[in-house]
């Protein structure tokens, strides 16, 4: 049985063992951790060879029902392994009860990548660790530093509570169908940072760093003012600075002086 990528998806089915395998190994079990979470596996390319190292426990959560169908009419997991939801709407302790860590891996669908990036930010205490191929210039940008234009809000969110490293580049031939772009494999390993420093919160550091970047091409001068915030406590160093100019730890720096 061949399943056929759903446009809508946005996604890319791997089949190129190769890469899969690598995508596998790149998982360090960061804190102990040895449960997986696998996003999108379609007809379980890197489903097997997660599964074939031996030393993780892996669960699935897949939209399309066919794959969901492929998946345990094949035997390449239980039932009760496969989660037929939208991860974007979804509870993960339906898998990984009592607040158990789990990490996140995937080929992930190029169209929900960011929104998925953004769910294992709101899950930072849970996902010790994520592995995943995203688009080319998602999986850059995630790992970029400052100084780059690539370098943005969830550059900065994710750096924040993680240490990324770009491991390798997956070319448009590794897939069917075949991507029109380059595809890219990172890896997030959570950092030690349980609570921000200076007292910034979580919500009003994301507020601040969307602020900055929303108008990137503005000084952070009028790019803050125009995210309602008071300019004139922005630190002196930083006014005449663009958002992509900024470090992890200054962003955090112009927050706190921002924070009620």
């Amino acid at each position: 049985m061949h399943v056929k990528a759903k446009k809508h998806l946005g996604q890319h089915f791997l089949r190129d063992l190769d890469a899969a395998q690598r995508i596998a190994l790149g998982i360090t079990k960061h804190q102990g951790c040895v449960d997986v979470l696998e996003v999108g596996p379609g007809t379980g390319a890197l489903t097997r060879p997660l599964l074939d190292r031996g030393d993780l426990r892996v669960k699935v959560v897949e939209l399309d029902d066919e794959s969901v169908l492929y998946l345990t009419s094949q035997g390449v997991l239980p039932a009760e392994d496969v989660f037929g939801v939208d991860l974007l709407k979804w509870d993960p302790s339906e898998a990984f009860p009592d607040g158990a860590p789990f990490i996140v891996a995937g080929n992930f669908p190029y169209n929900i990548s960011s929104q998925i990036l953004f769910r294992v930010l709101d899950w930072r205490d849970r996902v010790p660790e994520c592995v995943g191929m995203f688009q080319k210039e998602v999986a850059e940008r995630v790992a970029e530093g400052p100084g780059s234009k690539t370098y943005g809000i969830l550059s900065v969110l994710l750096q924040a509570y993680y240490d990324i490293d770009y491991l390798f580049t997956v070319h448009e031939h590794a897939f069917d169908p075949p991507p029109k772009v380059k595809s890219g494999v990172i890896r997030l390993v959570r950092n030690d940072v349980s609570t921000l420093p200076h007292g910034v919160s979580h919500m009003h550091f994301v507020r601040v760093v969307k602020a900055a970047f929303n108008q990137r091409r503005k000084t952070l001068r009028n790019s803050i003012k125009s995210g309602g915030f008071d300019a004139t406590r922005i630190p002196e160093p930083f006014q005449g600075q663009r958002a992509e100019q900024l470090s992890v730890s200054e962003f955090l720096d112009m927050a706190a002086a921002l924070q009620d």
